[in-house]
């Protein structure tokens, strides 16, 4: 007699949407009860979790802050009206991956969000990254991780701008926000960009970003989305010299 055949029905969540979908596992009807006994002992498990307060995570934390990443998206969008995103498109999640961690706090201490055309996935049009957390605010700017042909095409338009690239990277408004353009550097770096890089160290580098670090009482200050885009038009100008250079790929 040919066994019977059971539907499992679970529901999981996206790891980069945060959504929620159906999943179906199929077992046999022999392991039936083997399933059973798995299921109580992970119900066990879950039961004796010593989960982290989060009560007060939706009216004290997450709500302000959509309303703030909102209000940034309008503000950028009068600079740039290529974005056109939701505050949705825009979060990151709070759930902290910790498969490969020792750490197994499963929630961040932060919340972050990039503003750009693409929203968080976007890694080419430039925008601002921004976090805030007990530690500090902080806005970050640039080309986090280049793909090879993208740092290809980046290294290029330096050499080939050597004195705009310059004076972006050495403007006011720039220096007096950030830090410099931060990353590591080449070791060896590809014989046609040695001479440009006699003239500018910079192009040796595999990353291009910047950051600037203010103390966590700013996440407090009326005038907080104001300060996002004074760092935000102070770091325009090289966001899109650094996307000009990931379009000649």
């Amino acid at each position: 007699m040919k066994s019977r055949e059971y539907r499992l029905f679970f529901i999981e969540e996206d790891r980069d949407t945060g959504e929620f979908h159906e999943v179906i596992e199929y077992i046999q009807e022999g392991e039936i009860e083997r399933m059973k006994s798995l299921i109580s002992r992970v119900m066990e498990k879950i039961r004796n979790l010593d989960f982290q307060d989060v009560s007060s995570y939706e009216q004290s934390v997450k709500e302000p802050f959509e309303a703030f990443v909102a209000e940034v998206i309008k503000q950028v969008a009068k600079v740039d009206p290529k974005v056109n995103i939701t505050p949705r498109e825009a979060i990151f999640r709070i759930n902290r991956d910790v498969r490969f961690s020792k750490d197994k706090a499963p929630y961040k201490s932060r919340m972050s969000a990039v503003v750009a055309a693409g929203g968080r996935k976007d890694h080419s049009s430039g925008g601002i990254y921004f976090e805030m957390g007990p530690e500090n605010v902080a806005f970050y700017g640039g080309q986090y991780m280049p793909e090879k042909d993208q740092l290809q095409g980046i290294r290029e338009h330096i050499a080939a701008n050597l004195g705009q690239f310059k004076k972006l990277r050495t403007a006011k408004a720039f220096v007096d926000r950030f830090e410099g353009i931060q990353g590591e550097r080449n070791k060896v770096l590809p014989k046609e960009f040695k001479e440009a890089a006699a003239q500018e160290p910079l192009i040796a580098n595999k990353q291009f970003y910047f950051l600037a670090e203010l103390p966590p009482s700013t996440v407090t200050d009326p005038k907080l989305v104001q300060v996002l885009m004074d760092h935000y038009k102070a770091m325009k100008p090289i966001n899109d010299f650094l996307a000009e250079g990931l379009r000649r790929v």
